[in-house]
């Protein structure tokens, strides 16, 4: 069973935008598409950068550095097809953004 832990309050993270949070030690990238949340790997598979301070698009983050880009739903690399980053459940229970950890 998913431990859900807290990531951030919803007001956080408005619609179209990203938040880079850490989550028992590790780095997540979360959006908010269309009220929706999301939560993948902080860390683009380029050279490091930090997606949750990259643009967002729809579904689609663009990392800040060097603009790879990514599904915010699913973790595929859109840059590379045979790359893709961590994704994670995310669920919201009064207000809080939790994120399934393994």
């Amino acid at each position: 069973m998913a431990n859900f832990v807290k990531a951030a309050d919803a007001g956080e993270v408005a619609p179209g935008t990203g938040k880079c949070v850490t989550v028992n030690g590790k780095e997540i990238a979360l959006f908010n598409v269309g009220g929706v949340f999301h939560a993948i790997d902080n860390t683009c598979l380029h050279r490091g950068g930090p997606l949750g301070e990259g643009e967002l698009d729809g579904t689609t983050v663009t990392c800040p550095w060097h603009g790879w880009q990514y599904n915010v739903t699913t973790g595929a690399c859109l840059t590379k097809s045979d790359l893709q980053v961590g994704c994670y459940q995310v669920k919201v229970e009064g207000g809080d953004i939790k994120i399934a950890l393994p």
